[in-house]
Order: structure tokens, then sequence, then C-alpha cells
């Protein structure tokens, strides 16, 4: 038997759907036509001090995603303890995923991010070139940890991604879909 829901359901689905999207989408344009586009134009210093900012922007929208998936989640909880039948559970993978994502994010956002900015500046006052030579060598191995957490996070939004896309399968009478 298909089990039925009010609208807030389908409205926590399309939001945690759009969130995913967005932050998928955007890592993926970033990668594939800005960062490309950025330093084929501009030199070293000025494309990496304008990824600095877009990338501050991008760390603005997956945090705002993950603050999003964790209040969805959070408000689907509280609900499908008030009436079981009229809510999708919170499943066991998705917790573990959106925990996974917060680390990584947090990690990226809090700490290692603003290391990096540091490095970077660092780098790029130096005025001799075995400084600069020694900072940019200290700013590329942060670099390429925060680099692969953002690829580690985009990861784990896939499988998030999966998941609910399953779950919403499973129960797609919840959304009126029969």
């Amino acid at each position: 038997m298909a089990r039925r829901t009010s609208g807030w359901q389908l409205s926590c689905s399309l939001l945690e759907l759009l969130g995913l999207m967005m932050w998928i989408g955007s890592l993926t344009a970033l990668l594939t036509m800005v960062i490309p586009a950025v330093f084929n134009t501009l030199g070293m210093e000025t494309g990496g001090r304008f990824l600095r900012r877009i990338f501050d922007g991008y760390n603005a929208v997956t945090g705002g995603v993950v603050v999003v998936l964790l209040g969805t989640a959070l408000f689907r909880y509280w609900k499908h303890r008030q009436e079981p039948e009229g809510y999708l559970p919170v499943k066991r993978s998705e917790v573990g995923l959106l925990m996974a994502i917060t680390f990584v994010t947090v990690s990226i956002v809090a700490v290692l991010g603003p290391k990096a900015v540091a490095l970077q500046e660092i780098a790029f006052e130096a005025n001799s070139p075995e400084a600069k030579k020694t900072a940019l060598e200290a700013f590329f191995r942060m670099h390429m940890i925060v680099r692969a957490l953002h690829l580690i996070n985009a990861g784990l939004a896939i499988s998030l991604l999966v998941v609910k896309f399953r779950h919403w399968v499973r129960n797609q009478g919840a959304f009126g879909f029969e």
C-alpha cells in the first residue's frame, strides 16, 4: 500500500534535490569551465586571487546546502516521529552521509580553506625567488588536500542524491505519483 503525505514531504524533497543539484552542478561548472578559462586568460597570481573569490562563493553555497539538508532531515525526522504513516523516515545511510558531508564541509570552510588562503598570500607576497618557491610548495600541498576534500565532498553529495532518489522511487506513492 502506498503512503500519502502532505505537501511538506514533497517540499522538503524538492528543496533537497535543488540544493544537491546546485552543489554538484556548480562544482562541475567550476572544474570544467571556470578554472580553465581563468588560468588561460589571467596570470597565476591574478587568476589565483580571482578563483579564491569564486571558491568563497562556492563554499557559501555548499555551507548553505548543508544547512538546508540538515534542516530538512531534522524536520522529516520530527514529522515522522509525530505521524509515522504520513512521512518517510530518515534513512541511516542518509544520516551517515549527512554527517560525513558536514564534517568535510566544516573542515574545508573553517579549517583548511583559510590555511590555504593564508599560504597563498604568503606565496604571492614573497620577495625572493627561494621564499616564493618554498611558500608556493607549502600552498600547493595544502591546496591538494583542499581540492581532494572538495572532490570527496562532491562524491558524498552524489551518493546522497542517489540514496534519496532510490528512497523516493521506492516510495513514489508518498508524493502522489501512483
